[in-house]
């Protein structure tokens, strides 16, 4: 057995590094910013035929939106101008996103992506990827003598 000296301060923490610790654990990033922004929310489920995407994007038009696929990733990309800042107005919050919004994702299964449907409504992207013929269950009736 080894017998070690008591440091009482060996064992406190420096001011310095509880001071670099707070900042790490309590610094969050906002969810609103300028230039390009990943944090795009989706919902995404699968049915047995096909496999639904859903974006939220208020304030956006049909044009704003840019979908591609490869490779089994659906990236959903949309873009916002900054409209015309009032000159005479006195702002308190300007909390509106503007730039560019992007999100990718790997789909659940292989789907067939010539057949694809994306619709736009009340500000809600839905998008419907059939699935492929080797991903579809098959069920097998067993037959009895």
């Amino acid at each position: 057995m080894t017998l070690s000296r008591w440091d009482p301060f060996r064992d406190v923490m420096s001011l310095r590094e509880a001071m670099d610790r707070l900042f790490e654990e309590s610094f969050v990033r906002p969810w609103f910013s300028r230039g390009e922004y990943a944090g795009l929310p989706v919902e995404m489920y699968e049915t047995d035929k096909e496999v639904v995407v859903k974006a939220p994007l208020p304030g956006f038009k049909a044009g704003d939106v840019d979908l591609e696929f490869h490779n089994g990733v659906l990236t959903i990309k949309a873009e916002r101008q900054e409209e015309r800042e009032e000159k005479e107005a006195t702002y308190h919050l300007r909390e509106y996103r503007v730039g560019r919004f992007y999100r990718q994702l790997t789909l659940p299964a292989d789907v067939n992506a010539d057949k694809a449907e994306a619709a736009f409504e009340d500000g809600i992207l839905t998008l419907r990827f059939p699935k492929a013929q080797k991903a579809q269950a098959k069920k097998i009736k067993v037959k009895g003598k």
